[in-house]
């Protein structure tokens, strides 16, 4: 279609042409004394329309003429900047491939290159396409190849030095995004290297926002592990669930790990307290750790009554029907209310007892509520509960102690065959 207009055109331009110079009669005198020349109109349009034709191609040849200098540097940049890109890529193919050398050699000529091309634009001035921003950051980046292929040969004089050049060619702002990069690989380096307080360094240099990422956060964590600060290493595992870096139950297992990790580094009853307070709600809802913590307390030596408070949440949960609870934990739970017994009170008493009667084939309870009225001198309660409980308990620690407070409670009342035969299953188990 567009053919056919020009076409159309054409024949238009050829019609009024020939309507208007056809019987045009016109002539044009040109005066130079003593001469005169006379031309027609016609020819002298075409003149007059040659010489501009010719005067705009003469202009446009001494412009191209003008413009070869610069359009020769355009060239050679393009060229430089088409080798730096295609050095570039081939050291990242290499680095994937595992081809460290080459790898290195093919950055380090992207470096050369952009040297090369950086000179240029000093020298001419500017240079058409170069960017500054986009130069430093491929320098950057092309220091950095280097320094994981010398990291991955183990050379850590080149990998410093390259990692060194790589931060300060990401140094201006616009080149923040490398840096960044740089300083994460570097701590990722270190970790590598078996060196988590130089990681540490690294992370602590990153910004604010960069430090909270989740592979920052995953690294940190790492880190304080290795370095044993347990409550550096919770905080972080708590941010990297909130940001959902696990999976719910796998993020529950670390809390849960390290929140045990840091019940466990307490040496007295105040620090015990103080890790306790540190623990969120949900951590201190946790019967794994509720129950640690109690035993802590009392392995210190700390008030009875404060660890008997930290386990009745746990205590409500384990007496419920269908708890999910296992049973080292409840075994765990019985043997640290156990040393406090004589200090109970009577809410905890009347707990006992309700459990007692509402879960009687419980060994466990039927344990416990028996060394609780041993611990009253209530011999006949004590004997019913022991009795019961001596035959179901699986704890063989438990086991062993049932016995013997039933040998007791034989002597008591002067059974020497019941006390011997009590004895003697008890050095059984």
């Amino acid at each position: 279609m567009r053919a056919a207009f020009w076409l159309l055109a054409l024949f238009v331009i050829a019609v009024a042409t020939a309507l208007f110079a056809g019987n045009n009669q016109a002539v044009v005198s040109i005066f130079w004394p003593p001469h005169r020349l006379d031309v027609s109109f016609n020819l002298a349009i075409f003149l007059l329309a040659g010489f501009f034709v010719v005067v705009y191609l003469a202009l446009r040849a001494l412009s191209a003429v003008a413009t070869l200098p610069t359009e020769a540097r355009a060239w050679r940049a393009q060229q430089k900047e088409r080798a730096m890109y295609g050095a570039l890529m081939d050291a990242l193919a290499h680095q994937l491939a595992g081809r460290y050398i080459r790898a290195t050699k093919s950055a380090q000529n992207a470096i050369a290159q952009e040297k090369s091309l950086s000179q240029l634009a000093q020298d001419t001035g500017q240079v058409p396409g170069y960017s500054v921003s986009r130069a430093s950051q491929l320098k950057s980046l092309a220091h950095l190849l280097v320094a994981e292929s010398a990291q991955a040969l183990q050379n850590k004089a080149l990998r410093d030095q390259h990692l060194q050049s790589a931060l300060q060619s990401s140094a201006p702002r616009h080149a923040q995004e490398v840096r960044e990069g740089v300083q994460l690989r570097a701590a990722r380096w270190a970790l590598d290297d078996n060196d988590p307080r130089s990681a540490l360094d690294a992370l602590a240099q990153l910004p604010q926002g960069a430090s909270r990422r989740t592979l920052a956060l995953r690294m940190k964590l790492r880190t304080t592990r290795q370095l044993r600060q347990t409550a550096q290493s919770l905080e972080t595992a708590r941010l990297l669930a909130k940001h959902r870096a696990f999976s719910s139950a796998a993020a529950q297992s670390i809390v849960r790990g390290l929140g045990l990790e840091l019940l466990s580094e307490a040496h007295d009853p105040a620090q015990l307290e103080l890790a306790w307070a540190a623990l969120d709600d949900n951590e201190r809802a946790m019967p794994e750790l509720v129950v640690h913590a109690a035993a802590r307390l009392m392995a210190l030596h700390g008030d009875a009554a404060l660890a008997r408070s930290w386990l009745l949440l746990v205590w409500e949960q384990a007496m419920q029907t269908g708890s999910v609870l296992s049973d080292s934990l409840r075994i765990k739970l019985i043997g640290v209310l156990e040393p406090g017994l004589d200090s109970l009170d009577a809410a905890w008493l009347a707990r006992i007892e309700a459990a007692q009667g509402s879960r009687p084939r419980d060994a466990n309870v039927q344990y416990l509520a028996g060394m609780a009225a041993l611990s009253r001198q209530l011999w006949g309660k004590a004997r019913q509960g022991l009795s019961l409980a001596v035959l179901g308990l699986q704890d063989a620690d438990l086991h062993r102690s049932a016995w013997r407070a039933l040998a007791v409670l034989a002597e008591q009342r002067g059974d020497a065959a019941a006390a011997a035969e009590a004895y003697k299953q008890a050095a059984l188990r």
